[in-house]
């Protein structure tokens, strides 16, 4: 099943193709590349280009580094993006391709703030610079934010300060090491967020695959989940699929009420339809 993530407000897909996506955030437009852009765009290269201020150019073909192009003399390299519910998150150019949000979770920050109130828990980790830690907290919820590069950290703290909010407690830490502690801690969450990206790097530089560690990940955050808790699992891989999670999900021997899975896409402006990977909800 297909599920069509509505834009963050003051966000815009505006077109798609030949490898990249040209995105208006507030009122900075960039080029990215994008794998899954496999077809043809709507708009030409020099539409692009004329509307743009940023480019990222990859350092090789799939590379998240590479070198952000300038074309236009007043494009700011960090600036504030202002959603809805009173959020705002600070982007900024760095040496990869990513701006510090991803757009596409909007469906999860919708579900995010309705499923939470000041008297649930949420945890988020491979939490990045914390939109959706900063939407929980929105909520009244405890919060804990956990991620393993310490920027991120940083950055999180600051999208915080941005939204109006305080509270949020940070941990720096390999996710699935944290997880296993809070395990045998016996803590509970009503809600537990994992969303990995491919590959990754532990606090201290542990190497992994996401295809390798998925099934582990999965089956020791379920133990956190409360009575009637919800594990949302985001996974951007070619090498999963849903059908892949769910055989994972059998063979860890997890007794859920239910599981929904959805393939997350955004449609551009342009009409193009784009793929941003699966969309896993596990309910205790």
């Amino acid at each position: 099943m297909k599920s069509f993530a509505g834009f963050p407000e003051n966000y815009e897909l505006i077109d798609a193709g030949n490898g990249r996506k040209l995105e208006r955030w507030g009122t900075v437009i960039t080029i990215r590349p994008e794998h899954q852009a496999y077809f043809g765009a709507v708009r030409s290269k020099k539409e692009w280009t004329d509307l743009a201020h940023w480019e990222f150019l990859p350092k090789s073909e799939g590379s998240l580094q590479g070198v952000w192009k300038k074309l236009k003399p007043d494009a700011p390299e960090e600036w504030i993006f202002e959603s809805n519910h009173q959020t705002a998150f600070t982007l900024r150019i760095t040496n990869n391709k990513h701006l510090g949000l991803f757009p596409e979770q909007q469906i999860n920050w919708e579900f995010i703030s309705g499923h939470l109130n000041e008297s649930k828990r949420f945890l988020n980790a491979f939490a990045y610079t914390g939109a959706a830690s900063v939407f929980g907290r929105k909520t009244g919820a405890e919060v804990i934010h956990c991620d393993s590069v310490k920027p991120m950290l940083d950055w999180g703290r600051q999208n915080q300060i941005n939204s109006g909010l305080d509270g949020i407690k940070w941990v720096h830490e390999d996710a699935l090491k944290f997880i296993r502690r809070e395990v045998k801690r016996g803590n509970k969450y009503d809600l537990v967020q994992l969303d990995p990206p491919a590959w990754g790097l532990g606090a201290k530089g542990e190497k992994w695959k996401l295809e390798d560690l998925l099934e582990t990940l999965i089956s020791e955050a379920f133990q956190l989940l409360s009575k009637s808790g919800v594990l949302i699992v985001n996974t951007y891989s070619p090498k999963v699929d849903i059908a892949t999670i769910n055989q994972m999900i059998r063979e860890s021997g997890i007794q859920s009420k239910r599981v929904e899975n959805s393939e997350l896409w955004l449609k551009a402006a342009s009409g193009k339809d784009l793929y941003f990977g699966i969309l896993t909800r596990i309910y205790n």
